[in-house]
C-alpha cells in the first residue's frame, strides 16, 4: 500500500519580507542569512559595499534583493521600504533589522571627540535608527507578525572609555524604541533592542591592538569574543511568532560581559 509523502512545515517567516540594514558585512550579514534560512523574502540594504551585497544575495536559496540606501537621509529610506514593497508584489514588508552603525575606530575620549565624528556618529547610528524606524512604523504590516528589531550595544551597560560617542548614540535608540513599542499599541508591531557585547567582526578589531583584544577577552565570563552567529538567532526569534509576547525591551547578547 503505498504511502503519502509527508510535507514539510512551512518556514516561520515564509511570505514574510524582512529588511536588513547595514546587512552586507558583519552581524547584519550573519542576522540576513538566519532570516533567510526561517524562510524571509530578503532586502539587502549596504550603503557602499555593492559587491559584497551581491555576494551575499547570490549564495541565499531564495536570492534577495541588494538596495543601496544612506539610512541617515530620509528619501534613501524611504526609497529602501519602496524597493521592498515593489519586489515581492506590493505586500508591505514584515520586518525591520535596523544594523546600519559606525564607530570611531580612533576610540577617543569624550574630551578628545571631534565635533564632526560626533555628528556622523549620530548621523548614522541614531538619525538613521529614527529614519528608519519611523517608516516601519507606518509601513509594516499591521494585525500579526510586525517586527522592529535595533541593534544597538552593551556598551551602553559597559560604559567603556573610548565609546562615548558610539555608546550615547545607541543608547538614545534604546530609549527611542522603548517609546516606541508603547506607540504602536493596536498596530500588532512590536518594537526591541538587541544589543550585542564584544563580537568578532572586522568592526570590532578595527583600530584595537592585540593587548586590548586580549583584555576584552579577558573581561568575558565566557572566556571568549562573541561570534556573528550568537547574535542572529535572537534576532530570528524576536522576528518569529513565537517572539510576539517580547516587546519594548533591550535584550543584551554578551555572554555576561555586563
Amino acid at each position: 500500500m503505498a504511502t503519502q509523502q509527508q510535507q514539510p512545515p512551512p518556514l516561520p517567516l515564509a511570505g514574510r519580507t524582512a529588511i536588513v540594514t547595514g546587512a552586507s558585512r558583519g552581524i547584519g550579514r550573519a542576522i540576513a542569512v538566519h532570516l533567510s534560512s526561517l524562510g524571509a523574502d530578503l532586502v539587502i540594504n549596504y550603503a557602499s559595499n555593492a559587491a559584497s551585497a551581491e555576494s551575499l544575495a547570490s549564495t541565499l536559496p531564495r536570492g534577495a534583493v541588494t538596495v543601496r540606501a544612506d539610512v541617515s537621509i530620509a528619501s534613501d529610506v524611504k526609497a529602501l521600504f519602496d524597493r521592498a514593497e515593489e519586489a515581492f508584489g506590493g505586500r508591505p514588508a514584515h520586518v525591520l533589522v535596523n544594523c546600519a552603525g559606525i564607530l570611531d575606530t580612533k576610540y577617543p575620549s569624550v574630551a578628545d571627540t571631534a565635533e564632526e565624528d560626533w555628528d556622523r556618529t549620530f548621523a548614522v547610528n541614531a538619525k538613521g535608527a529614527f529614519l528608519c524606524c519611523r517608516e516601519a512604523a507606518a509601513r509594516l504590516a499591521r494585525g500579526g507578525g510586525g517586527r522592529i528589531v535595533a541593534v544597538t550595544t552593551s556598551v551602553v551597560g559597559s560604559r567603556r572609555p573610548g565609546y562615548g560617542a558610539y555608546a550615547a548614540s545607541k543608547a538614545a535608540v534604546e530609549t527611542m524604541v522603548g517609546v516606541m513599542a508603547k506607540e504602536l499599541k493596536g498596530t500588532g508591531i512590536t518594537a526591541n533592542c538587541v544589543a550585542p557585547g564584544p563580537i568578532a567582526t572586522d568592526m570590532f578589531f578595527d583600530g584595537k591592538t592585540e593587548e586590548v583584544v586580549e583584555s576584552v577577552v579577558a573581561e568575558s565570563p565566557m572566556g571568549r569574543l562573541g561570534e556573528v552567529g550568537d547574535v542572529a538567532p535572537v534576532v530570528g526569534f524576536l522576528a518569529m511568532d513565537g517572539g510576539g509576547w517580547i516587546n519594548g525591551q533591550v535584550i543584551r547578547v554578551n555572554g555576561g560581559y555586563v
